[in-house]
């Protein structure tokens, strides 16, 4: 075994009066040639290599591949990447405790020693999914949806209690505290993470992998961190490398400034739509240009926040100046930010004016050439400039399946005592929230001074809309109030309902009834506009058919205007005290106003709300567990469940079985979201889940959602393919989870149909088109169609994120050839489906389909194994990547 490369590059760092010792990128570079103009994000997988090197996992081969990747800017090599911290929310973060807890009893079972089943890098799991706008408008909401949120979700916080005192090395942000991505991006990150080893400090980058597919925020601040499933995040805890193909790097160059009126909302929009049409699945991007001397890190992390939108695995900004001030404003110490300093100008990992490193491939955009946008009606990727959005809605009604009428007539609702009428295009839900906008101050900022104009000219939000304010940290509700800002967000319906993610992931709750009612007499199409970062169909609220990422001012400017129709470019947003018309041009705030209001933002007020983020309430602290190494699982328990994932296994994996007479239990379009296979939002009473949760004594105003519901598996895989938007072709013309129990013609719910399917002994596969899983990076898409039966994925392509789950469930992905699509062979969805040969699969090779029609003719397909590395179809052979970390520990 050669560590040469590892020996050779060991040095120590002088930072102040402290000495650390550091694995040297230019010490490296003598045996590996010049690295300098390496992409800075590939020299922080470079160091990874370095400093892991064992011969084994990590070899010289690896190392040398890495570094001659400027060759072709490119390179074809898997490699064990180890981060130093794992990153979870607790719609992901119960489910993963599940399966710690599942894995600990499997361990057991098999005669090994359940304290194995321990992290052995830092996780942090930050409570930020779970708080509903239930109550909004006042200023009781926050107090009362928190109240609520402890209640309907004491049984899950018991839980993770119970996981914080159980294993090692993992700590909780208790709930009401803020997002995940926005507590990694104020406190949690550290741009250079250190740790004694062998009585030595060692400093290296921060690196993590996340639960939630907006890890990559933390990118705006230097530190390379994406999403990955909850069952990739486990194994890493665990120690298990994460297995990775040597990534294409893409160069975004940014040039000028953004002109005034314009926002990192409007900005972060372009980039995603420019990526989108570029293509940079699977790729990281690398920002350069010297229109970073003057973006904001608050921007960049805008920018880095929504790299799942445009594809790729993440959006890096290497470390500089701007990198530092913000760590002094986030109240980071000064001997952190002087580490932080010295180790990228060590490494090369220093943004140097001018730099222009390799770039697989380059795209450029002058920021001076930004208009105001939003993004809709049901994709990121689709901006739309301001001027432009009515006719987008427009366009929009006109796709809808079984639109009755183009024109339809208001509807009239009493609210409150008040008649009033409700039009089509409404705008019903208005909501500031999700860590990709609250993060910054500039525009939340610019929302509350376009609030404070539009109260002094006397405009009033219109009834019908439902507006909240959801901060992702409580740093936020600090500086509106000390710039005076908060009582006009108030005026205007905005007050403070949670500190979480609250409308951006659904949890939007209900419409108050006579608006439901009124949507659903007049079969309206209405909008919610959000400053998010998704706007999947049914994703915001069940009877909103478009929503619309646009910027929290813009959110405010809607919530006055109340209609999708209207122009705000031309076109008032309604009347002023003194009877005259006033339009978004006459409140919006200047840059001037803006950046005063900014200059408010102090350290202190970082300090302050951060001294105590573990701590939590008195509610949280007054949670009583039990300390055992094993959880004591209830069987009444509608919300956390023993997985039966690991209830079959042995010590010794089985041969993987051919895949014979299988049905298709659905076939889909492009675009099919995690989301759509599984939802995270209301459960339905006549649903599969619903009825599961009443047959359990569950009231309906009890359901919660399903993404609170991901600790019970009974649950999960009755909402496996629930959404109620998603199409099934099998079923023309019908929304939601349907499909046929073949030969039968009529229609029945996916669950049921697989439940029949399986008592048959058929095995099932699903068709799809392109981007087939794209979105949050969500495991129960893949464990839901698990424990369904699903055996095979056949998709023009697959989202980076969701092919690596399916094979850590043991599901195999496979891709149709070029050009070869469900429409171009046919199918109805009544095909039968063999594979042969299991056995000797490898990554990257043609499978044989055989497709038997319902007349017996048959058609072979070659199509291509979506199985990228040895490492994963290792986990797949093992039935899963947790079956695989456990059979290491026995």
């Amino acid at each position: 075994m050669s560590s040469t490369l590892r020996a050779a590059s060991k040095d120590t760092l002088q930072v102040k009066d402290k000495t650390w010792h550091y694995y040297s990128l230019p010490l490296a570079a003598k045996q590996l040639g010049d690295l300098s103009r390496l992409p800075k994000s590939l020299k922080v997988l470079l160091e990874n290599l370095l400093r892991w090197q064992d011969g084994d996992s990590v070899t010289a081969e690896d190392i040398h591949a890495l570094a001659g990747w400027l060759k072709h800017a490119h390179a074809d090599r898997e490699i064990a990447y180890r981060p130093a911290r794992v990153l979870m929310q607790d719609f992901t973060g119960v489910p993963a405790v599940v399966d710690l807890a599942a894995m600990r009893e499997a361990v057991k079972r098999l005669g090994g020693d359940t304290a194995k089943v321990n992290p052995l890098s830092p996780v942090d799991l930050v409570i930020d999914h779970s708080v509903t706008v239930d109550r909004f408008g006042d200023d009781d909401a926050f107090e009362e949806n928190v109240r609520l949120e402890m209640e309907r979700n004491h049984e899950r916080y018991v839980f993770l209690r119970w996981g914080q005192q159980a294993f090692s090395r993992f700590s909780v942000v208790p709930p009401g505290t803020g997002i995940c991505h926005q507590v990694n991006l104020e406190y949690l990150g550290r741009a250079v993470w250190s740790e004694q080893q062998n009585g030595e400090w060692v400093a290296f980058p921060d690196t993590l992998v996340g639960t939630d597919s907006h890890t990559t925020m933390i990118n705006g601040l230097g530190v390379l961190g994406w999403g990955v499933g909850g069952i990739e995040a486990e194994a890493a805890m665990l120690g298990q490398p994460v297995s990775m193909l040597i990534p294409d790097v893409v160069g975004f160059k940014l040039s000028g400034k953004l002109r005034e009126g314009i926002t990192a909302t409007d900005l972060v929009l372009t980039v995603t739509q420019m990526l989108r049409k570029h293509g940079v699945v699977g790729k990281f991007v690398e920002f350069y240009g010297d229109g970073l001397d003057s973006l904001p890190l608050a921007d960049r992390a805008t920018i880095a926040n929504m790299s799942p939108e445009y594809g790729a695995t993440c959006g890096f900004f290497p470390i500089d100046a701007v990198t530092l001030d913000y760590m002094r404003l986030t109240g980071r110490s000064e001997e952190q930010v002087a580490l932080v300093e010295a180790y990228a100008k060590a490494q090369g990992m220093w943004r140097q004016p001018g730099d222009e490193p390799v770039f697989t491939s380059t795209l450029a955009l002058d920021m001076g050439t930004v208009e105001a946008s939003l993004a809709g009606p049901k994709r990121p990727q689709d901006r739309v400039a301001l001027g432009d959005v009515p006719q987008a809605f427009a366009a929009s009604t006109e796709l809808e399946v079984n639109h009755a009428q183009k024109d339809k007539r208001p509807i009239d609702y009493t609210l409150n005592g008040q008649q009033y009428s409700l039009p089509d295009g409404a705008v019903v839900i208005a909501a500031i929230t999700s860590c990709t906008n609250t993060s910054n101050p500039s525009v939340l900022m610019a929302a509350g001074l376009l609030a404070k104009k539009a109260v002094e000219r006397g405009l009033k939000p219109q009834p019908w809309v439902k507006a909240s304010l959801a901060p992702g940290s409580k740093v936020v509700s600090d500086y509106l109030a000390h710039a005076k800002l908060t009582p006009y967000l108030d005026e205007l319906g905005f007050n403070l309902v949670g500190y979480g993610c609250t409308t951006c992931i659904g949890n939007s709750g209900p419409l108050p009834d006579p608006i439901e009612r009124a949507i659903k007499q007049g079969d309206l199409t209405v909008g919610a506009v959000l400053s998010g970062n998704r706007n999947f169909e049914g994703r915001i609220h069940p009877l909103v058919k478009t929503n619309w990422l646009a910027s929290p001012p813009l959110v405010v400017a809607y919530a006055l205007a109340g209609n999708m129709n209207l122009d705000l470019t031309r076109e008032p947003l309604g009347t002023g005290k003194d009877g005259q018309p006033v339009y978004l041009k006459d409140i919006w705030p200047s840059g001037i106003e803006v950046a005063q209001a900014v200059e408010q933002v102090s350290t202190e007020m970082f300090r302050k709300e951060y001294a105590e983020v573990f701590e939590g309430t008195a509610e949280w602290k007054a949670i009583k567990v039990d300390r055992s190494d094993t959880y004591d699982w209830q069987d009444d328990s509608t919300y956390i469940r023993l997985s039966p994932f690991f209830d079959e296994m042995g010590v010794e994996p089985k041969p993987v079985e051919d895949i014979h007479g299988a049905r298709i239990l659905a076939m889909l379009g492009d675009s099919v979201t995690t989301d759509h296979i599984s939802p995270a939002g209301s459960i339905k009473a006549d649903s599969p889940a619903g009825r599961y949760l009443q047959n359990h004594g569950v009231e309906r105003i009890d359901f919660n959602s399903y993404g609170s519901r991901r600790g019970n598996h009974e649950v999960m895989m009755r909402g496996t393919f629930a959404n109620i938007r998603i199409r099934n072709e099998m079923v023309p013309g019908v929304e939601g989870g349907m499909t046929r129990h073949l030969p039968d013609s009529q229609p029945i719910a996916i669950y049921d149909a697989a439940m029949l399917y399986k008592a048959e002994g058929t095995p099932l596969a699903v068709i799809a088109g392109k981007e087939y899983g794209s979105g949050s990076s969500r495991d129960w898409a893949a464990k839901g169609p698990r424990l369904l039966g699903v055996r095979v994925v056949i998709a023009e392509s697959f989202e980076r994120i969701h092919r690596s789950n399916l094979i850590g469930m043991g599901i195999l992905p496979l891709e149709f050839p070029q050009g070869v699509t469900r429409k171009t062979l046919g199918l109805s969805g009544e095909e039968r489906i063999d594979i042969s040969n299991l056995q000797a699969l490898q990554p990257g090779m043609t499978v044989p389909v055989t497709l038997t029609r319902a007349d017996g003719r048959q058609e072979v397909i070659e199509c291509r194994c979506r199985i990228d590395t040895a490492t994963e179809l290792t986990y797949y052979q093992n039935d899963g990547i947790l079956h695989y970390v456990i059979r290491n520990m026995l």
